[in-house]
């Protein structure tokens, strides 16, 4: 995942999407992603499953 789009909207799943705007702003706030404009991330390669578990929670 070197860099990803966020969708426009998030969808409510539980847990939340890879993809959703909420989990991506988490991992940039976490120094795991770094956010290019409003929809636009790249995202470390060595992401720890842990760390994305965290984001993805509801």
């Amino acid at each position: 995942m070197p860099s990803m789009t966020a969708k426009k909207k998030c969808c409510k799943d539980k847990p939340r999407c890879k993809k959703c705007p909420v989990v991506l702003k988490r991992l940039a706030d976490a120094g795991c992603a770094e956010r290019l404009d409003l929809r636009h991330y790249i995202v470390d390669k060595k992401l720890k499953k842990k760390v994305l578990k965290a984001a993805r929670a509801r």
